[in-house]
């Protein structure tokens, strides 16, 4: 309004100052004067001019940190980085001069859903509504997060996927479980089986955007199986222990020096997981009889070479660090606890309570629990490993074993359990909580033979295989994807007389059998159904009275 040029009638013959169409500053009134023909009459008139109000209600730009609005007629859309919290955001927006609108701009709002904004004109009385729409953009990360088989995870690289999976493992047929950026897919999808043995797999991830995509190089190898040294048998009735390096074949032979002294009635023995050291549970002695192992795997008596247990110790065994050791005490009715010194010496570490005549300990792979076999009770105590290695009973501290449990064994896979029942002449088979404990199958128990003394399973967790004692055989069993124990199609290979206990080396090719009435050790390879074949020579002399034997890698 600051140069408008009116144009203005006056009465016939007069004037006006300022004159018709000239230019005038009308943002503040502004005065003419009116003078009629006769020169003398003057009519002043003061002119006021006003701005009608605006009518216009429109959003002129909406934006929201940064990302600008598409502004139609009635919407505005507006598509925000992917992974933004569109929860509370707050947009910046301009509207028709003089307009207002609600809510205001600055507010935050949930664009969760579409949200409504209205705009009052100038005049107070226009409104115009708009509905705000706030996508996400699709994610353009194309990434493999996680890639697994059967539960091992792969070293994730750029663009590359490395895993190795245990020796016994065909990598022919393996089914990876793969995690990719959200919104992703991978080709070969996650779950489908796979063929790596002919070396590096690609697996391609596009993203959610359906663009952006990402090449990975698979590459999974098996490691190598371990090759089993050296096998140690407790001979209950000579007292001494049988030492032996094992052949390429799996064979046994007897050391320079074939036999190691120990205490009184030795029945149990173990390696720790490093293979330097090796302990011997002496029944009547009440010790454990203490080693550590050269190079060339003979026994050596430590400094020290007893450390006293309970009454009448069945069973010793080390957890899986290599930290902590646990004696079975039949006549005492507890666990011994011990720590294990950079030595291999074993210091007492206090007992634990069990149930009646306790025969067997084993410890999870975890290293978390640890179960014992109560022969007199008919149950397996259960327990947690604290960290400083002490048990402490789980609630419930039992569940029931059958008759007369002489032996508890976990599968490596530390998903089930099973307990040999001598009195019953059957196996106990439990699945294993997250918490550690036990709880029966489905099928609580399957057949064994007569006098069921010992259980053990392979090193792929596949096949489990149990010393009849009175039977003078090993019957076998296929492992199922639920734990389960299925008699193979020839149930039971035979043994000598008195089998007392069955073993598997590490690398699961072969088994041995320490048979206590005979004196010798059968042997066996593992045929590639889990079968055991007799070796060339089937058996091989032990001490008097083998009772137990264990086999190493070395070191």
């Amino acid at each position: 309004m600051t140069a408008l040029a009116p144009t203005i009638t006056v009465s016939p013959g007069a004037t006006i100052d300022p004159a018709s169409g000239v230019a005038q500053d009308f943002t503040t009134p502004q005065t003419y004067t009116v003078t009629a023909m006769d020169g003398v009459t003057q009519k002043t008139y003061k002119v006021t001019v006003t701005e009608a109000p605006n009518t216009a209600a429109e959003i002129l730009t909406f934006a929201i940190s940064g990302s600008g609005g598409t502004v139609g007629p009635n919407t505005v859309a507006v598509t925000m980085p992917y992974g933004t919290d569109v929860t509370a955001l707050a947009p910046t927006i301009t509207v028709s001069p003089g307009a207002t609108i609600d809510p205001a701009s600055g507010v935050a709002r949930d664009f969760t859903t579409p949200q409504t904004y209205t705009v009052t004109a100038m005049d107070g009385v226009t409104q115009k509504t708009y509905t705000v729409t706030v996508t996400e953009a699709p994610n353009t990360a194309c990434n493999i997060t996680s890639f697994t088989i059967s539960g091992i995870n792969g070293t994730i690289g750029l663009d590359t996927v490395t895993l190795q999976v245990p020796f016994w493992m065909s990598l022919t047929a393996l089914t990876p479980t793969i995690a990719v950026s959200p919104g992703a897919s991978v080709v070969p999808a996650s779950g489908v089986v796979q063929d790596f043995s002919g070396g590096p797999v690609t697996y391609t991830v596009t993203a959610q955007d359906g663009t952006t995509t990402k090449d990975y190089t698979m590459t999974v190898t098996a490691a190598s199986a371990p090759t089993p040294k050296y096998a140690y048998v407790a001979n209950q009735d000579s007292h001494n222990v049988s030492q032996f390096t094992i052949g390429a074949d799996g064979s046994l032979a007897p050391m320079a020096t074939p036999t190691v002294g120990a205490g009184f009635i030795p029945v149990a023995i173990t390696v720790d997981p490093s293979g330097r050291f090796t302990y011997v549970a002496n029944y009547v002695s009440n010790t454990v009889s203490q080693y550590t192992i050269d190079a060339d795997g003979s026994l050596t008596p430590m400094a020290v070479p007893t450390v006293d247990t309970g009454s009448g110790p069945a069973a010793v065994t080390v957890d899986p660090t290599g930290h902590y050791a646990y004696v079975a005490n039949w006549g005492s009715d507890n666990v011994s606890q011990y720590t294990i010194g950079a030595d291999g010496s074993l210091t007492p570490n206090g007992t634990v309570g069990t149930g009646n005549q306790p025969y067997s300990v084993t410890i999870h792979p975890s290293g978390n629990y640890a179960y014992v076999a109560n022969a007199g009770d008919d149950n397996i105590s259960q327990y947690t490993i604290g960290a400083t290695g002490l048990l402490e009973a789980m609630d419930p501290a039992t569940v029931d074993a059958g008759d007369g449990p002489r032996s508890v064994m976990v599968n490596p896979s530390g998903g089930y359990a099973y307990a040999a029942n001598v009195d019953s002449n059957n196996i106990s088979q439990y699945t294993i909580g997250a918490d550690g404990s036990l709880a029966p199958m489905a099928t609580p128990v399957v057949p064994a033979g007569d006098g069921p003394r010992s259980v053990t399973v392979d090193s792929s967790g596949r096949y489990a295989y149990v010393a009849n004692y009175d039977d003078d055989n090993i019957s076998q069993y296929t492992i199922g994807a639920d734990g389960s124990l299925t008699p193979m199609a020839v149930p039971t290979v035979d043994a000598g007389d008195g089998p007392r206990s069955v073993t598997v080396d590490p690398s699961g090719k072969y088994a041995y059998v320490a048979n206590y009435v005979v004196h010798n050790v059968s042997q066996y390879t593992i045929g590639a159904d889990g079968a055991l074949i007799p070796m060339v020579a089937p058996t091989v002399g032990a001490g008097i009275g083998p009772a137990a034997i264990v086999i190493t890698v070395g070191y």
